[in-house]
């Protein structure tokens, strides 16, 4: 793990503008950064008439070296929305190494008024910015702004994208030479579309020579103010004299993008469900919403309080990645819904109940940075949460609780979205390259695209039957409030956790049943429940009269999680099975033998499940991860954490671990 990214320091001239303190150089032009902006980067990138050319569905990315204070984006944003027609869609891709805190973000942008209506809307989603990538939904889903926070040449190597347009930005070359290599020239050019174009405020004879070499075609052309020349330029194609980027393994590509209608099917209306259509209706598809019970999250998305709760290691694996850049998503995502009922952001309290756990925490703090989680002593702890604790523990002041309920309704309200309530899919068929959902003799809907999002039930459809999911029933408590448990004032974990009080109750929970499929409450879990709320805080316990409270008479329910075995969730294009095995066999020999043979995808078949008890945080990411498959968009998580939730990696495993013959040691 890297250490932590700190935020950007910045100072303030005498006209109120922000300079780096580390690269002591100035994030605009003194003289008129709009104009700058303007002429450097639109104009030299062809991009009034590149967003009037946009068709309906169609897009353009943009990407970035150096967010800075967003100039350049909101720039971009302005002349989209005054050129491209409804239904044209803009992707902003950005790696910034020092983010600028909220407060400066806010100051630095004041000092643009005519931007204000956008400034406004990204301020408002400019939270929980964490290491790694960071995805921000912007203008109803037209705008997509992904930050890749941490430095050009660890993030660009993780991206997958295709980019039409590059802004070369950053501090002058002179101030920050690390950043102007060949080498990040040479992630530009591998990630560059044809007929991509680039420009950059800098005439630096070493930097278009560098330019040229990665492919790109640089041309010196006129300055703006005190600038005398600028460059820009187009890229013509991978040199001949450079070793070819690895290529992509041939059961992690993208298929074929579908041509044609953009119609889906989404089975399944809980968190993963609704989550998987919004992201698809963000992008102008028609989506079906099939949902089995009378009402959307009627299972484990029902519960009345989920905690937006991090489990992170200290090591950057795939999981710690996912969690990060999905509790960011999530925690954007919730600004539109109502605090206090629907969600709040009161924190999350992670107690250090025993020396291993302590362990683990004081690792976690190094690795990390203290705006998303920071240790508390007990004396501080306690302070926090508001009621007494035993241990201190470690604090994540962005975490908080969501009533799941909110933020699935929301979602499936987006326009693009029919909601089909008491349509259970029991088998699907493929007839004239549209899939068709049957209920026994009853054909419920059929769209080119199904997303199967319903849990461990995806396991009913002959083309997942083999994903090893499993089932973990899970039983919540709910607590009627009493005047001094409304004292608690952030969510305590231990081994289970308590929220505060939302609408008159507290919820408390939750138990890991591996073997029961039973969904009817039980007086044995309330029973141990009510023990977890001992360990967790005896004052709070006493508060809540715990010891008076019946386990036989206490309202709760029940519902089923569903995990993998690598805890990853499973997101992306599904194959068929026999084909995928025929294939690849070679591998049964050699696992580091990649057959050139293209993969035999199950077109418009895709999968979302396996996340177990963290789904408010992966469920909406690997929503956008799902579209970004299904319409070739930037992904957005890196390309690795991308293919740990594939589908593919357990029929893959598979292939490889039959491989009898080892080598004697």
């Amino acid at each position: 793990m890297n250490p932590v990214q700190p935020n950007a320091q910045l100072d303030w001239d005498d006209q109120g503008r922000p300079r780096s303190r580390v690269f002591d150089d100035v994030y605009f032009s003194d003289k008129s950064g709009l104009d700058e902006t303007r002429y450097v980067f639109l104009e030299q990138n062809r991009l009034q008439e590149r967003f009037a050319a946009l068709p309906v569905g169609g897009r353009l990315v943009i990407g970035e070296t150096g967010f800075g204070t967003g100039l350049n984006f909101l720039c971009a944003w302005q002349l989209f929305e005054q050129h491209a027609v409804p239904g044209a869609r803009l992707h902003f891709v950005s790696v910034e190494k020092y983010p600028l805190r909220h407060a400066d973000l806010q100051r630095a942008l004041a000092l643009w008024p005519a931007l204000k209506p956008l400034a406004d809307q990204l301020l408002a989603q400019y939270v929980a910015i964490h290491q790694g990538f960071q995805r921000l939904i912007l203008a109803n889903g037209r705008v997509t702004l992904t930050l890749l926070i941490g430095d050009a040449l660890e993030q660009l190597p993780q991206l997958d994208a295709q980019i039409d347009a590059w802004f070369l930005d950053g501090f002058a070359p002179a101030k920050n030479p690390d950043m102007w290599t060949a080498e990040l020239f040479a992630e530009l050019a591998r990630l560059a579309a044809p007929g991509s174009t680039i420009s950059t405020f800098t005439s630096t004879g070493w930097v278009r020579r560098l330019l040229n070499s990665a492919g790109f075609k640089m041309k010196r052309t006129p300055g703006i103010g005190h600038k005398w020349e600028i460059l820009r330029g187009e890229f013509l194609g991978w040199p001949a004299d450079a070793p070819l980027p690895a290529p992509i393994k041939p059961w992690f590509a993208r298929p074929t993008a579908l041509k044609g209608e953009r119609r889906a099917l989404v089975i399944g209306g809980g968190m993963t469900g609704c989550t998987s259509a919004a992201s698809l209706a963000a992008r102008g598809w028609q989506v079906s919403l099939l949902e089995r019970h009378e009402g959307l999250a009627q299972e484990a998305s029902g519960n009345p309080q989920g905690v937006l709760y991090l489990k992170l290691s200290a090591h950057g694996t795939a999981l710690s990645q996912m969690i990060v850049s999905g509790f960011g998503h999530t925690r954007r995502l919730l600004e539109h819904l109502q605090r206090g009922v629907d969600w709040d952001a009161c924190g999350v309290l992670q107690l250090a109940f025993n020396a291993k756990e302590t362990e683990r925490q004081a690792q976690l703090a190094q690795a990390f940075a203290p705006d998303l989680l920071h240790l508390l002593d007990r004396d501080q702890a306690q302070a926090r949460a508001g009621v007494g604790l035993a241990y201190g523990g470690l604090f994540f002041p962005e975490g908080g609780w969501v009533h799941p309920p909110a933020l699935c309704q929301w979602q499936a309200r987006q326009p693009g979205i029919t909601v089909h309530v008491l349509h259970e899919a029991l088998e699907l068929r493929k007839v004239d390259e549209q899939w068709q959902a049957w209920d026994g003799d009853r054909l419920l809907a059929s769209a080119p695209v199904v997303v199967l999002a319903g849990a461990a039930e995806v396991k009913r459809f002959a083309a997942s039957a083999e994903l090893p999911l499993k089932r973990i029933r899970g039983q919540i408590t709910r607590l009627p409030q009493t005047t001094d448990s409304q004292a608690l004032a952030t969510v305590v974990c231990a081994e289970g956790y308590v929220a505060p009080v939302r609408l008159g109750e507290h919820t408390l929970g939750a138990s890991f049943d591996f073997k029961s499929d039973d969904l009817a409450p039980t007086a044995a879990e309330h029973a141990g429940n009510l023990a977890l709320l001992q360990e967790i805080s005896p004052d709070l316990a006493q508060r809540l009269c715990a010891d008076s409270l019946s386990p036989h008479t206490l309202e709760g329910r029940a519902a089923f999680r569903c995990t993998s075995p690598d805890y990853l969730p499973i997101v992306g294009p599904l194959v068929d099975p026999q084909a995928f095995a025929q294939a690849y066999d070679a591998l049964r020999k050699d696992a580091r033998h990649t057959p050139d043979i293209a993969c035999p995808w199950l077109d418009g078949l895709y999968v979302n499940s396996g996340h177990g008890s963290r789904g408010l945080i992966t469920a909406p990411l690997c929503a956008e991860l799902l579209a970004a498959w299904l319409d070739n968009e930037p992904l957005p998580l890196p390309r690795s954490v991308a293919e740990a939730c594939h589908p593919s990696r357990f029929a893959l495993r598979a292939l490889i671990r039959s491989n009898v013959t080892k080598k004697p040691q």
